[in-house]
């Protein structure tokens, strides 16, 4: 008696549906998409370069991150 206890065909992205009607393939797209619109937007500032570092300390000002 070899029977599966989940067939593969259950557990298949493209066939399994979550919220809204979307299957859970479309659903990893949007958020990976909406993951990488994310992180875009807050992208941290550029680093100083180290001579405008040691100035800013130099002159007394605190060195912005």
């Amino acid at each position: 008696m070899s029977t599966l206890k989940n067939p593969p065909d259950e557990h298949d992205p493209d066939k399994l549906k979550g919220p809204g009607g979307l299957t859970m393939r479309e659903i990893h797209a949007a958020t990976r998409q909406s993951l990488a619109r994310d992180r875009a937007a807050v992208a941290p500032p550029p680093p100083q370069p180290w001579w405008r570092r040691v100035w800013q300390r130099l002159l007394g000002r605190r060195a912005s991150p």
